[in-house]
């Protein structure tokens, strides 16, 4: 059957209008069939509209896959009043415009939000890499922190809790602690042999630290860390923090720091460095987790503890009744994940359904990294209590324990980039997942709408720093230019013109110590100012993705190298469809600066004219 593909402008609900100028869809009554078959593709209007499968599919001009793209049979199109070529009457630039006014209206009237309305807020999704979302054949889901949230203060400071009254038994002081959340962000990282935690920009320096609970200046951090560079690689002394769930050890971390400084540690807890101190809390937040006093509490009160997002279990329906096959990958045992999945999916679900019906495969105790990396033996879960019996090969519909994403992509008979990944962990998830299968990736941050309502809270405070420095830099031109020409004239050489050379000595020198001053004054305001940018967001550590005025972090530049989009929740897919294309901006480079060039000279040649 001869179709035609539409693969960027896909709107099969045309309004049954005509204008005089070009002629519009007439939308003739149809008959829609949604839903799943068999884990297919679903049929879409069967005889009007038709998939692209795998095996027709190609590349479109961006080099993402058409698979999945809706395309109109081309021997209905006389029901419309179209020729064979499907094309509408005019520049296509007009009717495209047009067309896109026509269905914006026809949302507003049945009600649906703009889709541009979820881009432009701290809900949107950002990409950092091309992605079409139709072409994704399978999306794979974290639980902890991605499919469910928790409520740091409450998750964390219990964790916090546990792992103190661990040190408390080893020896360690820990009388007058208590948990501050606001003393660490995600994204920093620390140094283990220092007993620091540094905030690092997108190369790897470092931009501003803390050794225990304080604040160094910017002189010391300079002197600590002018020639050394922060490398993820070297484990031995970085420990970077890529999760929420990092909080509660970087802070016990911090605070056991400050007890070792002041010396109150017990000599017989052995000679303690700072690596050895960072070992020793590690060892204590382990055995909180792995004793399951901490679960147990949690899922005996998960209210307490988890924050619900009813939009949440709708989203991935959405997904799942586009025939995405949807796939549960988690480090939790099948005890915890079973409730608190019931909990926060289960009263949210249409007609009776539970979690496990949305998904096609859960793998439970999944030991990522690992899971990416190698294989390990699979188990299914053949019992409510957990019990588990050996297994060789996975099937959809499964329950298993181990295994292996190699094995995943085998028994789906779907492999690398047909796959999203979404989590939390920007190495356990994301880097993991992109750099061994090359599998498309999907970081779950929920800071980010904190962040993005203080960036926005912040515009006036940042353009008055930028316009600040704006001024310090005109006149920095302007004083050095004087000062060669002082410089040239001092060693006898003429300066770079006949009337600079001739210049008074007393005119030059006095013009260069009032443009001195007011550059030194000029610095007096700026420094705190730029000391301040962030503090809505952290007042220690500014924001999550910037280090500085205008570069990026740390975190950053993990999250544009791994992740092809991010977003602070889940259910943000709500408002995108799973038929999103997700096109990454333009990224701007420092000569880029020719554009305002361009502008000039126009505006320039204009007014010659």
């Amino acid at each position: 059957m001869a179709t035609t593909n539409l693969h960027f402008l896909q709107n099969p609900f045309p309004r049954p209008t005509f204008s005089p100028n070009r002629l519009l869809l007439r939308a003739p009554k149809m008959v829609f069939k949604w839903g799943c078959s068999n884990g297919s593709n679903s049929s879409v209007g069967e005889d009007v509209f038709s998939l692209t499968s795998s095996s027709k599919c190609d590349v479109d001009y961006l080099g993402e896959s058409t698979k999945g793209d809706l395309n109109v049979n081309l021997q209905h199109l006389d029901i419309f009043g179209l020729d064979g070529q499907a094309t509408l009457e005019g520049p296509i630039e007009q009717v495209a415009r047009l067309e896109a006014e026509e269905a914006g209206g026809l949302l507003r009237d049945l009600g649906i939000s703009s889709p541009s309305a979820a881009r432009l807020s701290p809900r949107g999704i950002f990409c950092s890499r091309t992605l079409n979302l139709r072409s994704i054949s399978a999306i794979g889901y974290d639980m902890d922190y991605t499919l469910i949230h928790y409520n740091v203060k409450a998750w964390e400071g219990r964790a916090y809790d546990y792992c103190m009254e661990n040190l408390k038994n080893m020896g360690f002081p820990v009388e007058g602690l208590a948990f501050d959340p606001d003393l660490v962000i995600r994204g920093l990282v620390i140094d283990k042999q220092k007993g620091n935690l540094v905030k690092a920009d997108r190369f790897g320096y470092v931009k501003r630290a803390m050794h225990g609970t304080k604040m160094l200046s910017t002189q010391a951090v300079s002197e600590m860390y002018g020639r050394e560079l922060v490398d993820l690689r070297k484990e031995s002394q970085w420990e970077f923090l890529n999760t929420l769930f990092s909080v509660s050890e970087a802070v016990a971390y911090m605070q056991m720091v400050d007890r070792l400084d002041a010396g109150a540690i017990p000599a017989d807890l052995g000679p303690l460095d700072y690596k050895g101190l960072y070992k020793a809390v590690g060892k204590a937040l382990f055995r909180a987790h792995v004793e399951g006093q901490l679960k147990s509490e949690i899922t005996s009160k998960p209210e307490l503890f988890v924050e619900p997002d009813p939009e949440l279990p709708l989203a991935l329906l959405d997904q799942k009744e586009a025939g995405k096959k949807l796939l549960l990958i988690t480090n939790s045992d099948y005890q915890y994940t079973d409730k608190m999945m019931q909990h926060s999916f289960n009263r949210f679900l249409p007609n009776d359904m539970g979690w496990r019906d949305l998904f096609d495969m859960v793998i439970v105790s999944a030991r990522k990294p690992e899971f990416f990396q190698m294989s390990h033996p699979l188990y299914e879960v053949v019992t409510g209590e957990g019990l588990m019996r050996p297994c060789f090969k996975a099937r959809t519909g499964g329950l298993y324990s181990g295994g292996s994403a190699q094995m995943v992509e085998n028994s789906l008979n779907i492999h690398g980039d047909e796959i999203l990944y979404v989590g939390d962990h920007i190495y356990t998830d994301v880097s993991q997942s992109k750099v061994h299968l090359r599998w498309r990736t999907a970081l779950i941050c929920r800071e980010l709408e904190e962040e993005y309502s203080a960036l926005i809270q912040s515009r006036g405070h940042r353009a008055t720093v930028i316009e600040l420095i704006n001024q310090k830099e005109v006149l920095g031109d302007l004083f050095n230019q004087l000062r060669l020409a002082l410089q040239r004239r001092s060693r006898g050489r003429p300066a770079q013109t006949l009337a600079a050379t001739n210049m008074d000595d007393r005119e030059l020198t006095e013009s260069m110590q009032k443009l001195l001053i007011v550059m030194q004054r000029l610095d007096e305001k700026i420094a705190p100012l730029l000391e301040a940018d962030g503090e809505l967001f952290n007042k220690r550590w500014g924001f999550l993705s910037r280090a500085g005025l205008w570069d990026k972090s740390h975190l950053m530049r993990q999250i544009e190298k791994y992740a092809d989009i991010y977003t602070s929740r889940v259910s943000n897919f709500l408002n995108y469809t799973p038929f999103m294309y997700f096109r990454s901006q333009e990224q701007t480079l420092a000569h880029d600066s020719y554009s305002h060039y361009c502008s000039e000279q126009n505006g320039i040649s204009t007014n010659k004219e």
